[in-house]
């Protein structure tokens, strides 16, 4: 009957800690998932910009009115694209930090609870470190969806403005 008890006990243990290290990797699962998401706006942000690099390679050196306002919007469009990659570029890299520091803290826990030492606060300040990087990469994430509205505003609003031209 005591050594069912010390068996419960040590499973009952075995379980807490391998329910301290499933926290982290859910965690690293919604790191994971956003940062694929946001390999994916960095790669189509890369391809606008390409695209408006063609554009400025097919204006010339015309410098006829609507062509110099076609060339000043692809500039604008330049500007708020080089800006969007970087910030996804710095949103991708505090993501991998992040998932790094979650699978640091998953790793921790376990090397915790083997050797009985009190330094609980390892994987604790590991966990802090990289929910504060997938913080700051939602920041980011933010900051650039914003910018890519305003993108996608100036181009209804060239659009509109060109057919109000052709119209007068």
């Amino acid at each position: 009957m005591l050594r069912d008890l010390a068996s419960t006990r040590e499973l009952a243990s075995v379980l807490d800690v391998l329910s301290a290290m499933i926290t982290p990797a859910v965690l690293i699962l919604a790191s994971s998932s956003l940062l694929i998401t946001t390999s994916n706006r960095s790669i189509r942000c890369v391809d606008r910009v390409r695209d408006r690099v063609q554009e400025l390679e097919a204006l010339g050196d015309a410098s006829d009115e609507q062509t110099e306002f076609k060339r000043k919007h692809v500039y604008e469009q330049l500007e708020i694209n080089t800006r969007r990659a970087r910030l996804l570029q710095r949103a991708m890299s505090r993501l991998y930090g992040g998932i790094t520091f979650f699978i640091g803290t998953s790793v921790a826990i376990g090397i915790v609870s083997l050797i009985h030492i009190n330094i609980g606060w390892i994987p604790l300040i590991l966990g802090f470190t990289g929910a504060g990087l997938l913080f700051s990469a939602s920041v980011y994430l933010i900051i650039e969806s914003r910018l890519a509205m305003a993108t996608t505003y100036a181009e209804m609003d060239y659009i509109h403005r060109i057919h109000l031209s052709r119209r007068a």
